[in-house]
Order: structure tokens, then sequence, then C-alpha cells
């Protein structure tokens, strides 16, 4: 088993974060405070805390040729997992900073890939490997 990590990040609206982690993604609230908000991110604790003067988009590179933010926090998931959060999300309408598709197709690492943005700007990626075992697989980048 994979020990959960925890993650706290700035949100510029508590209501809006709640809203947006559990109507979207589907997050269970844990403990919260007028100043911060728990949620289970798929087994992990990611603590949303009221600081609007840190929210905000930061820089891009570039990877496979996509502008990726540089400061962004996510989950690997299951290939079907993650096909079908993609199809999910694009009912609902969000609206993708980079769309998802698969990179370095035909190489080691080979993945698919996803980027929105929550209401307080904060990037979140959401990726799969059709094998597990490229996660953490060397290759010429």
């Amino acid at each position: 088993m994979i020990a959960p990590f925890h993650l706290a990040f700035p949100v510029n609206n508590l209501e809006a974060t709640r809203k947006f982690y559990t109507e979207v993604l589907q997050c269970e609230v844990g403990r919260s405070s007028d100043h911060w908000i728990d949620f289970n991110l798929y087994g992990h604790q990611v603590v949303a805390h009221l600081a609007p003067e840190e929210c905000g988009l930061a820089q891009t590179g570039d990877v496979d040729g996509d502008q990726v933010p540089v400061k962004h926090f996510g989950v690997i998931l299951e290939w079907s997992d993650w096909e079908s959060l993609a199809e999910r999300l694009e009912k609902l309408g969000v609206r993708f900073i980079i769309e998802p598709h698969v990179r370095f197709k035909g190489e080691v690492g080979e993945q698919a890939t996803m980027f929105f943005l929550d209401p307080s700007g904060n990037a979140l990626e959401f990726k799969s490997f059709k094998d597990m075992s490229q996660v953490f697989a060397k290759c010429n980048v």
C-alpha cells in the first residue's frame, strides 16, 4: 500500500472550494474550520487554507509540447478511472488548461494527462499510465 500524502494549498473562497472539491472531484470532507477544509482526494489528505494573497497561476514549463503549470498537484489514476474522470469533467463543462490527451506516445513514460484549475486558480493534473511500472521509469527528456 502507498502511504497517503498530505498537501496544503491556498484558496481565496472556502465555499467555492468546498463545492468544487466535493461536487466536481467527489472528495469527502474531513475536519474543517472557518479558515481551512480537509478533503479526501483519492485517499490523500489535501487541505485548502484560506490565503487569498497566495492564490494564482504560476509560471509554465514545456513538457512534450504542452505549457504545464510549474505549481500543480493531482493524482495518478488507473487508466479506466482516468478516462471516466475525463469524461465526467467534460460533461460538467470543466475548462481544461491542457485538454485530456496522451503524451510521450510510444516512449518510456507514455501517459494520459489533463490539467484544469480549481476556483482559486490552483492547477490540478490527473494522469495515468497504461503500464504503472513506468511511473518512475527513466527516459531522455
